[in-house]
């Protein structure tokens, strides 16, 4: 086993995802003991009202408290504050954020660690739209939402990256830092901001084609007041930067 010390701190935000989340910590388990990579698991529950902290700790039981940190919050508080709380308990040197519903596969982590070596990125996305990348499991419509909203983006923003929506990414922990302080959209759009925020700041970006599988479990977080706040969002973010 090859032993670095780069140390990986996987954020974990969760609300309601008592079924997926044993297969995700599962998951991570086993990829970063295969690739030899030093890692954490910080699992960010905003009081879900269906037992995921317990889930979680019944985890904590089996992996160890040294791999797998439990940082809950009592109530839902948005995304980019489950970031900043997450990232005040890393210990890690490098930070990779991913939903926890099993729409991003743990085995594309190795490959964004190796791209990141490759280049020395200050951030490597995962891209649902370039090379093998794709998208499964999704109706027509979510797929034109979907596309529509990165073409929107390109056009407007100009960022330098082939998939903004996108919440599968690895940082450089100070460069993470860097870009949640300066972050101010909610939701939907924040992603798309980190992205922008990291031209605008002359980071520099990888990309790793990974493929989407729509959510196993539980309800899709999109609905038609996501996609309005999505366009507000787009052009605040294009007014602005």
């Amino acid at each position: 086993m090859r032993v670095r010390e780069d140390k990986y701190s996987v954020l974990l935000p969760t609300y309601n995802e008592r079924e997926n989340l044993p297969l995700i910590v599962w998951l991570l388990v086993k990829y970063f003991n295969e690739s030899g990579y030093n890692y954490e698991i910080i699992i960010i529950d905003d009081g879900s009202p269906d037992g995921t902290l317990e889930v979680a700790e019944q985890l904590q039981k089996i992996y160890g408290s040294n791999k797998i940190l439990l940082r809950p919050r009592e109530k839902k508080l948005g995304l980019g504050t489950a970031y900043i709380h997450g990232m005040k308990h890393a210990s890690g040197n490098f930070v990779i954020i991913m939903d926890a519903d099993l729409s991003h596969h743990p085995k594309f982590i190795p490959e964004f660690i190796e791209k990141q070596k490759e280049g020395d990125y200050d951030l490597v996305s995962g891209t649902r739209y370039r090379g093998n990348g794709g998208v499964y499991g999704w109706d027509l419509r979510r797929k034109l939402i979907s596309r529509g909203a990165n073409f929107l983006s390109q056009v407007l923003l100009r960022p330098g990256a082939s998939d903004l929506t996108g919440s599968f990414r690895l940082y450089k922990k100070h460069v993470l830092e860097s870009l949640v302080e300066r972050c101010v959209s909610k939701g939907y759009v924040f992603q798309m901001e980190m992205i922008v925020r990291a031209r605008q700041l002359n980071y520099t970006v990888g990309e790793v084609p990974i493929s989407f599988v729509d959510r196993v479990y539980g309800e899709s977080k999109l609905g038609g007041n996501e996609i309005v706040s999505f366009v507000k969002g787009l052009l605040t973010l294009f007014a602005t930067t």
